[in-house]
């Protein structure tokens, strides 16, 4: 039932059931109340529409009963201002036009929120969220800052997005004070008010708007001075608040001209950045536990290659978006020697990382007490891991590096000099072969075949023996490294070789230089940066 007096009110299933075989001037009469009921028995004259028909009636029918009234046709054109028309259609027409709206609000609604859903990093969380925010209030630029980190996450992204705003731009927002001497709670730039409060009150309020910064008073000269500097007139600042983190941030769009948005605009903004804030809040969950983990990760490997005499060292590790059990180590060892380990333990995520640093300490260990003996070292890892978690595998490349006592045919006398050659003893458990990259040669080191560490009751395999000339560099990687090519292993290989070949000289006497070279053309189009559950490792000798 529409609103309409119960005078002149119109039932609207009888009104468009009865649309259909009589005029619509017709129509609005017989549903008026006003007039009297038509008795079931009385005669009908047929109607066209908007026609009045003069045909007598049928002979047939039961003449009407006495005193019944008889229906009047009303006249196809109301007269100017009828109520009982003009009043009702009105009406109906007002209340289509306020249900579209309600639809499109709907529609963009669920457009809008469906391109949010679909994102699936932090970064990209919120810079649709301050697109999307951008288009429901009418503004062109704006900004989101998240809050800072608190003391039980200390780690995480703190930046402040800002969209049609440079790097510049926000520097000079984050200057403007964040109170006023003259009133605090204008005096302040939005964004910090919303996530630190009003000062002196610790209160925090659902919006703030600025429709004309240059006129309003109590505002800061430097807010001012800000806003004329980045040519904005008005601003407009909601809170990021979901339900299970709270607060996460706040956001603010900017006006170039004096303005703020209509009542429709900001309750449609509500309900966008409702949903945002949730879809932000276990972005940045996710994101501060990923950094956590990776620090975590890092703190269990080297923060820094040794610096080792007559060698050079560079090392490239990248890890995916849950983790890996990826290490590599280099360790001095007694009488100048160098020990040399690439690995990984099977698994990822924080299990697999606590594994990985347990693995790479106690290879230190062994290292230390017996790198002599590559095999030995493997051994006792693999007997370690077999007693304290059977449910783990894992490969592993150990090598023990040592000056031979026999002068290359270019060096001088005895001393450990660039002229020496390097023995390296090798044992490998299920990893990939190293690759020794030189001047005259790019191959393959020829290891024996072996299973990884935890595979078998009793692991064994012989070691092997290379010789590196002066100038020649031992390249040790993770099959992380080849299986993101997402090639069959023969051509990861291939294309592993092949890069390395390719290296020009002045490349290949530079180990960073060396591992760049190599990590651009086996993984190109930043597949070396993007999320993978496999971790890449190259660690680079030039001895």
């Amino acid at each position: 039932m529409l609103d309409i007096s119960l005078s002149g009110r119109v039932h609207l299933e009888a009104l468009v059931a009865e649309q259909h075989d009589m005029g619509v001037c017709d129509a609005i009469a017989d549903a008026d109340p006003r007039r009297g009921t038509p008795s079931m028995s009385a005669q009908q004259p047929p109607k066209l529409a908007g026609i009045n028909s003069t045909a007598p009636p049928p002979q047939h029918t039961v003449p009407p009963a006495a005193g019944v009234p008889q229906r009047q046709s009303a006249p196809c054109r109301p007269t100017p201002g009828d109520p009982a028309l003009t009043r009702p259609v009105e009406r109906l027409a007002a209340a289509q036009d306020r249900l579209a709206g309600w639809i499109s609000d709907l529609t963009t609604l669920h457009d809008l929120t469906e391109r949010l859903a679909r994102t699936d990093t932090l970064d990209a969380a919120v810079r649709e969220a301050l697109d999307a925010g951008a288009a429901l209030v009418g503004a062109r630029r704006g900004l989101i800052t998240l809050e800072p980190p608190s003391r039980t996450h200390p780690h995480g992204p703190t930046a402040t997005f800002g969209l049609g705003l440079g790097v510049a731009d926000l520097g000079h927002i984050e200057t403007v004070p964040h109170g006023s001497p003259h009133d605090p709670a204008h005096g302040s730039a939005s964004h910090a008010r919303l996530l630190g409060g009003l000062p002196g009150t610790g209160a925090r309020p659902r919006e703030i708007a600025h429709p004309h910064i240059a006129e309003e008073t109590g505002i800061d000269p430097r807010h001012r001075e800000v806003a004329a500097r980045l040519g904005y007139a008005a601003s407009y600042a909601v809170p990021l608040v979901a339900e299970t983190a709270g607060r996460v941030g706040a956001a603010v769009w900017l006006y170039d001209e004096p303005a703020q948005p209509t009542e429709r605009q900001r309750h449609l903004l509500g309900l966008y950045v409702r949903h945002a804030a949730e879809h932000i809040a276990r972005r940045l969950d996710l994101a501060r536990a990923r950094a956590d983990l990776a620090t975590v990760r890092e703190e269990l490997l080297p923060a820094r290659l040794p610096r080792v005499p007559g060698v050079r060292l560079a090392v490239r590790h990248r890890t995916g978006p849950r983790g890996g059990g990826d290490w590599y180590d280099v360790l001095p060892l007694p009488e100048g020697a160098l020990g040399l380990s690439v690995g990984g333990v099977t698994g990822s995520g924080p299990g697999a990382v606590a594994a990985m640093g347990r693995m790479r300490a106690s290879l230190r260990a062994y290292a230390v007490m017996e790198g002599e003996d590559p095999v030995a070292v493997l051994s006792d890892l693999e007997l370690l891991l077999r007693l304290t978690e059977p449910a783990r595998a894992a490969t592993a490349l150990f090598g023990y590096a040592e000056r031979t006592a026999h002068p290359h045919p270019s060096g001088g006398s005895g001393t450990a000099t660039a002229g020496h050659a390097t023995r390296i003893l090798l044992a490998g458990a299920g990893h990939c072969p190293p690759l020794i990259i030189g001047p005259r040669r790019v191959e393959f080191a020829e290891t024996t075949l072996s299973a990884p560490l935890g595979m078998l009751a009793c692991w064994e395999a012989p070691s092997i023996e290379l010789r590196l000339e002066p100038g020649e560099t031992l390249l040790m990687y993770s099959d992380g490294l080849l299986h993101r090519t997402g090639e069959p292993m023969d051509r990861a290989f291939a294309r592993l070789q092949a890069a390395a070949i390719g290296a020009p000289r002045t490349v290949r006497d530079d180990p960073e230089a060396l591992v760049d070279h190599v990590l651009h053309l086996v993984l190109p189009d930043g597949r070396a940066d993007a999320d993978s559950a496999e971790d890449v490792v190259l660690l680079a000798a030039r001895f």
